[in-house]
């Protein structure tokens, strides 16, 4: 292996028992007390005696704190919060709603309904109107249906986006209010 593998694989295992390498270290024990200053050696043979680890706190502070603690069960904590936290935490996704400019009211209906309930759900929506053909020249009309669209929405939406063309498309982006 090379040197500079092996020095980049030092650095990412955590600084614990036998990787401290300090003159001297400002030692905690396990109830936050401290020990006072002492070399590495002696607080991690006082570890030891309790059957657990010296864990670098801080190398910045002067001297480094050092704490007595179990690293696996601190480890396991640290991880379980960072599952909580990513548990609680929603993500917004972009939930598309297609039509035609020459949509007829039901089906206007329904679109509408859909975009609702992706708003309430805390999702933005992409309003998308598809041109074929000659329909293209009739862009007015379909930003005209955007516009009807993001009115109907208005209490719970507010317009991301303004109507804008690509394509043979026409698309504006809403997103729910908070």
């Amino acid at each position: 292996m090379t040197p500079v593998i092996e020095k980049r694989r030092s650095r990412d295992l955590p600084q614990i028992n036998e990787r401290i390498r300090f003159p001297k270290i400002r030692a905690i024990d396990t109830d936050g007390n401290q020990l006072g200053i002492i070399s590495p050696s002696e607080a991690l043979r006082m570890a030891e005696e309790k059957d657990l680890d010296l864990v670098l706190v801080s190398d910045k502070a002067d001297p480094p704190v050092c704490r007595i603690m179990d690293y696996g069960k601190y480890k396991f904590e640290q991880e379980k919060k960072v599952r909580e936290a990513k548990k609680k935490q929603h993500t917004s996704e972009v939930k598309e709603v297609k039509m035609r400019y020459k949509i007829e009211d039901h089906d206007y209906n329904v679109r509408l309904k859909q975009a609702q309930r992706f708003l309430k759900s805390g999702d933005k929506v992409k309003a998308t109107i598809m041109f074929r053909g000659r329909e293209i020249q009739h862009t007015d009309l379909a930003e005209e249906l955007l516009r009807r669209m993001a009115g109907d929405l208005d209490e719970i939406a507010e317009i991301q986006q303004n109507p804008k063309k690509e394509g043979r498309s026409m698309t504006m982006l809403l997103s729910p209010k908070k």
